[in-house]
């Protein structure tokens, strides 16, 4: 008998270079946040920004042998920065979902259906104009892929960044807001349908686009859901019970983030996006009221350590410099404008249609306005099928750097003028003892020394 042999461990100075690269990226992102606090910014901003920084935009050209010491273009080393962040974001999702209160979402349903078909709807359509409108010259695409080319560009425009929005509500203390769980809600629904055109733009840039592909994705999404609302809740609550029963937050965090990671693994493998499946798996923990005062461990170290690393990682592929050429940056500038005013155009509609008023509809088109590294995945997935150029690719990321840092301040104006509810205040004090509550043990009485001796 044969034994396979074991595949080598990893090499000390790929170890090496991966430590340093994690501290790096932690410190940096760390002092940009705090930065970013000092002027009034939620640390969001800072992290965003740690990435462009020590990236071939800024570093990468001043200093290019620290920074080719530090992220190497070896794809194997960067891939297992891409593993923890990847990591990072799917926990940073999954927690977020454990504050989602879906009767804020009963409650609202019909402003959040409108307010997702319009947020979608009005961008794509725009954005596929646009598409159709870009010079040949930045473009570079043929003919016969046009359409693609546009649709593509359609859906960069209409997607939401669900791990930006989750980090600026969570750092702007928004969660317990009627108004930041609709924003995270129409966010979801917009990147789910994101997420499906995106695979029918792979499908139609590689073997052609058909009407089995679209059904299958659509029922895969609707078994998914189906599942989650009848077995994985029952499930999911069952577990979560048990692990809370001992009071400790050990076995609590650990089934969280192992369901956490089952919903990614079920999402990813029937070929939707798994950010999705982690935030549906938080939802369904979120049900079990026991275990959510156990959590706050896992909420800190994944708000502290690992989403920053996750935010700090989504700019060190981008290269702002293309920038530099003219027909570039005014193609930029249109693709920027587009998606801004479409974003909040769309908002402002839905919020008309479902009787919201003009703050709550500035606060929800400001939310969902953050494209992130949603877009930046978009556009790698463009670049990596060869409907976008190099050019493309950056007004793209442009778009997404520029619209994450738009959110923060926007979101800070409307929402300080939409009114606080009662039950959104009895919200906040649940959340706030999740976040800082510290598990109590019981601790027997001294015992107490009797005069007569033992």
């Amino acid at each position: 008998m044969v034994v396979a042999a074991a595949p080598a461990p990893l090499a000390h100075d790929q170890l090496l270079v991966f430590l340093a690269a994690v501290a790096a990226l932690l410190l940096l992102a760390r002092l940009l946040g705090a930065l970013a606090e000092r002027f009034g910014l939620p640390a969001v901003v800072g992290e965003l920004l740690t990435g462009v920084v020590l990236g071939p935009s800024l570093l990468g050209h001043l200093t290019p042998g620290v920074t080719g010491w530090l992220l190497p273009s070896d794809p194997r080393q960067m891939h297992l920065l891409d593993a923890v962040a990847q990591l990072g974001v799917l926990l940073l999702v999954g927690v977020t979902g454990t504050h989602v209160d879906l009767s804020v979402l009963s409650r609202y349903r019909r402003a959040a259906a409108a307010v997702s078909a319009c947020g979608l709807l009005i961008p794509l359509g725009l954005g596929i104009g646009l598409g159709l409108l870009i010079p040949a010259s930045v473009s570079a695409t043929p003919d016969p892929q046009r359409w693609t080319f546009a649709l593509l560009v359609g859906v960069a425009v209409c997607v939401s960044a669900v791990p930006v929005i989750a980090k600026t509500l969570s750092d702007m203390r928004l969660m317990h807001r009627d108004i930041g769980q609709l924003i995270l809600a129409t966010s979801t629904i917009d990147d789910v349908v994101g997420w499906l055109l995106l695979s029918l733009v792979a499908a139609a840039a590689t073997v052609g686009l058909t009407a089995g592909a679209v059904g299958l994705a659509v029922g895969y999404l609707l078994g998914f859901m189906a599942f989650a609302a009848t077995v994985g809740r029952v499930v999911v609550r069952h577990v979560m019970e048990h692990a809370a029963r001992s009071g400790e937050p050990g076995p609590a965090v650990t089934a969280a983030v192992i369901i956490v990671l089952l919903g990614a693994v079920t999402t990813h493998s029937l070929g939707m996006e798994a950010l999705f499946g982690a935030l549906v798996a938080g939802v369904l923990i979120a049900a079990t009221r026991s275990a959510q005062v156990l959590l706050a461990p896992l909420r800190a170290f994944v708000l502290s350590v690992l989403a920053p690393l996750f935010l700090a990682t989504a700019g060190l592929r981008m290269d702002l410099t293309a920038l530099a050429e003219p027909t570039v940056a005014l193609t930029g500038l249109a693709v920027l404008a587009v998606a801004v005013v479409s974003k909040f155009g769309g908002a402002f509609l839905g919020a008309w249609l479902g009787r919201l008023n003009r703050w709550e509809a500035l606060a929800l088109g400001s939310g969902m306005n953050a494209r992130g590294v949603i877009q930046v995945i978009v556009a790698l997935t463009g670049l990596r099928l060869g409907v976008l150029n190099t050019a493309m690719y950056t007004v793209v990321v442009l778009v997404a750097i520029v619209t994450s840092l738009m959110t923060p301040p926007l979101l800070r104006v409307a929402t300080a003028r939409v009114v606080e509810r009662d039950d959104e205040r009895l919200r906040r004090i649940e959340h706030d003892t999740w976040r800082d509550a510290r598990p109590v043990r019981e601790v027997p009485p001294p015992a107490v020394a009797r005069a007569d001796g033992p």
